[in-house]
């Protein structure tokens, strides 16, 4: 096998050309990352069976730990967003804050409904009423745009069950507890940074939301929405149970060791909380729509979530050759004193993010390069999962399918979206990531 100061070299070459075929290239990230791996386990000496033997094992062995998570999730997003209770959660975030404060409202919303769905989805999602709260309140498409944007993207980086910030968890072997609660907490300044920045410098672009609903037509067409505290339970619940096993499995014991104990670790458990999601989410549903929520709505959910799959999984492939390689030793004799800190979870990811565009690619990338060498970084794994994410927001422009989306939709030219949008997502990955260094301080 190779120094480890060759596979330090062979690893940089391999980043860069994830970078160059996904990004430039545009080829799908599955077939880059199952390609790179088996081309760094070889270069670095490692038998061929055994190459395959990792490829397999990290692949399986990430599927087995996140894979009926995701596709959970991304059936429950399937059914807020057909229910029409992401629109309830906002109308009552809308009732809390009150229509002047409409960007103040999207931001939260975007936070919220970003937790389970996919950004960009949860923007398409959104968008509608975004644009009918900006022509009814008189404010610029470009500071809905951004309020909206930037609150999505806070928590769609930091926060599981969403794909990219779980696949870290998984990789890294965080307790899941402790990433959702350190998420959650580091997103609010990250939002809300992303909330100034739009009334501070979004402000001075005036684009009309070009819109002929009001506020009142979209919940109208909607007709009854969804009972608010159920339209929230969906995510509250699992995110609750996750946190009870936490609490439960905390060497303390402080529920025993006994019924409740096991209890709350079976029922927090991600698999059984997320499942229990997706049948509380089935109460959302109208009567007579049961049929079309589970043949229709879940099928579709079940779909869109196989792109993500692969993905991840493998990355988990690529972080097992990883794992396998000199890398965790020459770190551990050489690099192990340096003053990095949570610098370079940090700086990884926004590199790979900048360079290729896809954030739960830079993600899983990031978390693959640094699972074996974390203890040997003295890093905390939880804060090292939400600092690869802070850094996966840095930035989002032309390579990334969020930038044309938040763009499109919004009727914003793509020079102000760079002035607006893309400055917004630096600015927010960096309060994020002092984030991660003042919880480092107190974790």
């Amino acid at each position: 096998m190779v120094s480890g100061g060759l596979a330090i070299i062979m690893l940089v070459i391999a980043v860069a050309i994830i970078i160059v075929l996904t990004g430039k290239f545009k080829v799908n990230a599955f077939l880059v990352l199952i390609g790179v791996a088996f081309a760094y386990g070889l270069a670095i000496g490692l038998p061929g069976l055994d190459v395959l033997k990792h490829i397999k094992n990290g692949f399986g062995g990430t599927l087995t730990k996140i894979g009926i998570v995701i596709v959970a999730g991304t059936i429950m997003g399937t059914i807020l967003e057909k229910t029409g209770a992401a629109l309830s959660m906002t109308q009552a975030i809308l009732k809390l804050v009150g229509k002047n404060r409409a960007p103040l409202a999207m931001n939260i919303a975007g936070y919220v409904v970003s937790i389970p769905v996919f950004c960009d989805s949860g923007y398409v999602i959104l968008n509608p009423l975004n644009k009918a709260l900006a022509k009814e309140s008189g404010t610029s498409m470009a500071v809905m745009a951004v309020a909206l944007a930037t609150g999505l993207y806070a928590t769609h980086v930091m926060v599981p069950p969403t794909p990219g910030p779980l696949a870290a968890a998984a990789a890294l072997n965080a307790d899941l507890g402790k990433v959702i609660l350190i998420g959650l907490i580091a997103a609010i300044p990250a939002a809300l940074a992303g909330l100034f920045w739009a009334l501070k410098v979004a402000k001075k672009y005036h684009i009309s939301p070009d819109v002929h609903e009001s506020y009142s037509d979209i919940v109208a067409k909607y007709g009854k929405l969804p009972n608010t505290f159920l339209s929230f339970l969906p995510i509250v619940l699992p995110l609750v149970l996750i946190f009870m096993k936490s609490i439960a499995e905390y060497p303390t014991k402080p529920f025993g060791e006994a019924g409740l104990q096991k209890l709350l670790s079976f029922l927090g458990d991600p698999v059984s909380a997320l499942m229990i999601g997706v049948l509380v989410a089935l109460l959302l549903v109208r009567k007579g729509g049961i049929h079309e929520a589970i043949n229709g709505w879940m099928s579709e959910g079940i779909k869109d979530s196989a792109i993500i799959l692969v993905i991840t999984a493998a990355g988990g492939s690529f972080g097992e050759i990883l794992a396998k390689s000199p890398l965790a030793e020459f770190i551990k004799t050489n690099m192990a004193g340096l003053p990095l800190g949570m610098f370079l979870p940090f700086i990884i990811s926004a590199a790979l993010k900048t360079a290729q565009g896809s954030s739960t690619v830079a993600i899983v990338t990031t978390s693959g390069i640094l699972a074996p060498m974390l203890a040997t970084l003295g890093l905390d794994p939880a804060l090292t999962a939400i600092a690869i994410g802070a850094g996966s927001m840095v930035v989002s422009h032309a390579n990334d399918s969020y930038f044309w989306v938040v763009s499109q939709f919004s009727n914003m030219p793509v020079s102000t979206a760079y002035k607006v949008y893309t400055s917004a997502t630096a600015v927010e990955g960096v309060v994020a990531f002092l984030a991660v260094l003042v919880l480092d301080i107190f974790i």
